[in-house]
């Protein structure tokens, strides 16, 4: 516990036989419970977890449950809805096989039915700590490349200052671009930029890395089973905690390489399917956020920016072609690309300034 707060890590593994030991054993002491899901692993992952119930890295927490609201009484019928829905999506959650040792044992092995996704283990172990009541929920990958020393620097501004998240950013560690590899820092440098714009969070960056905290309050803010099922899960997490009006802080992390890890990402898919993903997102983002939740300028502004620059491009490629032929393209479609580009760039400019704005009040 910190802060007399209950705390658990999620620690998504999909063929960590290796690495996942040394997760385990280097867990901080203040950590209650070690979720750790098995996305269908082809080698002796679960068997390697199962070695540890009877060690002392599995000693027994208890962990009081929270008494249960009651929704019952003339005024409690919006409750009595909304519990019925978080029942109705169980169904879209990933099947999985629940082994502990008992129901006091630190670590829970929950094993996926199918082979899901990164995310989708991060969709499970967020449920079951949801479900349990745990306060301040971490994050870790299976392969050890996050240091456990630094959890607790996550942790705290959510026990002791309420921060509904906290991310690590390795980008910011006088080492980043020593350690990294270059391939990798190039595509988070621009999955970050999109992120940026997609999710709210101007001031966030490294937005792939999977060491994070999120409190339970947060966590019931959000549907859990939406989030993105694979590696663009920590994007995806950043645009539905801001129209959630979540406040996040980023605290620096070191970057950790050459721990024994294997790489299963394909960075150049990654890349295209994220960079979809935050597309969709940032409209989703407008529209709920500025339209249907409260209806701000900034929302009229953007769409006025993509209209008028979509309306500039015919314009554009008929002056382009007159260039290329040699032809006169006349004074009209001059002004109308010079009149529709400038003013859409505007609109866009002044919209991005009134997000950032907006925005500012969610990073503590």
């Amino acid at each position: 516990m910190l802060n007399d707060k209950t705390v658990a890590v999620v620690v998504p593994a999909y063929n960590e036989e290796s690495q996942i030991g040394m997760v385990i054993e280097t867990m901080p002491d203040f950590v209650d419970r070690i979720i750790i899901i098995n996305d269908c692993s082809k080698d002796n992952t679960a068997q390697v977890v199962k070695g540890y119930f009877a060690s002392l890295y599995n000693k027994s927490i208890p962990i009081s449950p929270k008494e249960k609201k009651s929704f019952h009484g003339r005024y409690n019928y919006a409750d009595r809805i909304a519990s019925q829905i978080s029942k109705n999506e169980e169904k879209f959650y990933p099947k999985i096989e629940v082994i502990s040792q008992n129901s006091d044992s630190r670590i829970v092995l929950l094993n996926h039915i199918e082979n899901s996704g990164k995310g989708a283990g991060i969709i499970t172990g967020y449920k079951w700590c949801r479900d349990n009541n745990i306060d301040c929920i971490a994050s870790m990958d299976g392969d050890g490349q996050m240091d456990p020393a630094e959890l607790e620097s996550l942790c705290k501004p959510i026990v002791e200052e309420s921060i509904d998240y906290v991310k690590g950013n390795r980008l910011i560690h006088k080492s980043s671009w020593i350690v990294i590899p270059k391939v990798r820092f190039f595509g988070n440098s621009i999955l970050s930029i999109l992120t940026k714009i997609a999710s709210g969070y101007w001031h966030v960056s490294d937005t792939q890395t999977g060491y994070t905290a999120i409190s339970l309050k947060a966590l019931n803010s959000i549907r859990i089973y939406d989030i993105y099922k694979y590696y663009g899960y920590p994007n995806d997490m950043l645009v539905k905690l801001n129209i959630a009006y979540c406040t996040l802080r980023e605290v620096e992390i070191k970057p950790v390489y050459n721990v024994g890890e294997q790489s299963k990402m394909n960075i150049s898919k990654v890349i295209r399917k994220v960079s979809l993903l935050l597309m969709r997102s940032f409209f989703k983002r407008i529209w709920i956020k500025y339209l249907i939740q409260d209806f701000h300028p900034l929302f009229l502004l953007y769409n006025f920016s993509f209209i008028m620059l979509l309306a500039a491009i015919p314009y554009f490629l008929k002056i382009l072609s007159c260039f290329v032929t040699g032809t006169q393209s006349g004074v009209l479609p001059v002004l109308a690309f010079f009149f529709l580009f400038v003013s859409g760039m505007q609109f866009l400019l002044f919209a991005m300034w009134m997000d950032m704005q907006d925005n500012e009040r969610l990073i503590k």
